[in-house]
């Protein structure tokens, strides 16, 4: 998906900012010219629409609901672990320091790590059980996901993997740190913390 909005997306746009520049020189000494350069903006913008749409389906599974939900937060993690406790993961969660509100893209962004770690975790650790811990700070909100599998990163887990890719960017975004791998005493971890008053 990166890719295809670079190539496809992104493309448009650059070539729509290209044709903008041009018709604006063009305007007044050659309004034909001009004219031309605002169709084929026209024209790019609408193939860029009917590209975004194309992505857009192939992301929505079928059965998805079509509203707009509420962003997840850290306060929705009981009802993440809940399903999964019930399923095959009994979860933990621990919550550490007066909870505070965060910034919604670190709050949205720390939940998602949760999320992708827990996923990691049933997919590929063979665990028993997981917990979540939650350390709020002043300067700083801190999320770490443990669990007793088998300490190995396999499948989306990898450093070349999709999910660690992902927690890492989402990370690296607000300025964070995320570190991942199995634990001295067995297990596997996911720690990561986000700056609070950092980019957002």
């Amino acid at each position: 998906m990166a890719r295809e909005l670079h190539d496809v997306v992104a493309h448009h746009v650059s070539v729509i900012g290209v044709l903008a520049a041009a018709a604006k020189r063009q305007l007044e000494r050659n309004p034909a010219k001009a004219g031309a350069a605002l169709a084929s903006i026209e024209d790019s913008s609408r193939q860029a629409v009917v590209e975004m749409h194309r992505m857009l389906r192939f992301l929505r599974q079928e059965g998805d609901p079509t509203e707009l939900a509420p962003a997840p937060t850290l306060h929705r993690l009981e009802a993440l672990t809940a399903q999964l406790s019930a399923a095959t993961l009994p979860v933990d969660v621990r919550v550490e320091g007066p909870q505070q509100p965060l910034p919604t893209s670190v709050d949205l962004a720390a939940y998602r790590v949760v999320q992708e770690a827990l996923t990691n975790t049933v997919k590929h650790a063979e665990a028993s059980r997981a917990e979540v811990r939650v350390r709020y700070r002043p300067e700083e909100v801190e999320v770490e996901i443990v669990d007793d599998g088998r300490g190995t990163a396999t499948g989306t887990a990898t450093a070349t993997g999709h999910g660690l890719i992902g927690m890492r960017e989402r990370v690296a975004l607000h300025g964070g740190q995320l570190t991942a791998g199995p634990r001295p005493g067995g297990g596997f971890a996911v720690h990561a913390t986000f700056p609070l008053g950092g980019p957002q």
